[in-house]
């Protein structure tokens, strides 16, 4: 008679428990590794922490800003102060465009400014010439012109949109949009279109990454 072979529940038990021992040193190995990947990244970022760059209108100047309605011709310089706050993070600019605005209304074409790259705590000068040749606007731009010069007061709208790249050591991040809005009140008297409009009182821009 053949002996037949039966596998007690213990025995079963410590087959399964066998089985679960092979993936226990690679699950464990693969989650201790992603565990101190992601602290090391938190890490970092709690220590570099990026902080946003800052900018600020240095002097703004309407050469130009004549009304034939529905059409605008501007001119406008624009000197801008841009500020890099990090102590341990470089930043790189990218496709910056800047544009100038009056009650809402876009008063010249998108002018391009040069990329460039911004060390640790580091402030740089940027010069743009803004101008609007024929440009569409709406038939209410005039009354807001009249109603500024009775307040003897204008403001415009300064606006940089683009992008930036942190730099930290050899590391350069993705690309991250930057909006600039930034608003200059300038002293706007009747008549005062004939002579240039000029503001250097010092502008804070609000930022956003």
């Amino acid at each position: 008679m053949s002996p037949v072979l039966i596998s007690s529940p213990e025995h079963c038990a410590r087959r399964e428990f066998n089985i679960d021992r092979r993936y226990k040193k690679p699950l464990f190995a693969f989650f201790t590794t992603l565990t101190s990947f992601l602290a090391l990244v938190i890490l970092v970022w709690l220590i570099l922490h990026p902080a946003k760059p800052k900018f600020t209108i240095k002097e703004a100047d309407i050469d130009q800003l004549n009304l034939s309605s529905p059409r605008l011709n501007s001119s406008i310089q624009l000197t801008l102060l841009a500020e890099n706050p990090n102590g341990k993070v470089g930043i790189y600019y990218d496709d910056l465009q800047a544009y100038a605005a009056y009650t809402g209304q876009q008063i010249t074409v998108e002018s391009a400014l040069p990329p460039f790259y911004q060390g640790c705590q580091h402030s740089d000068l940027l010069t743009a010439s803004l101008v609007g040749n024929g440009l569409p606007v709406a038939a209410s731009l005039g009354y807001q012109v009249e109603r500024d010069q009775t307040a003897g007061k204008l403001a415009l709208s300064i606006k940089v949109n683009g992008q930036l790249r942190w730099k930290v050591g050899t590391w350069v991040s993705r690309h991250y949009m930057l909006n600039v809005n930034c608003v200059v009140v300038m002293a706007f008297q009747p008549g005062a279109l004939v002579t240039p409009l000029s503001s250097k009182q010092g502008s804070r821009c609000s930022t956003s990454v």
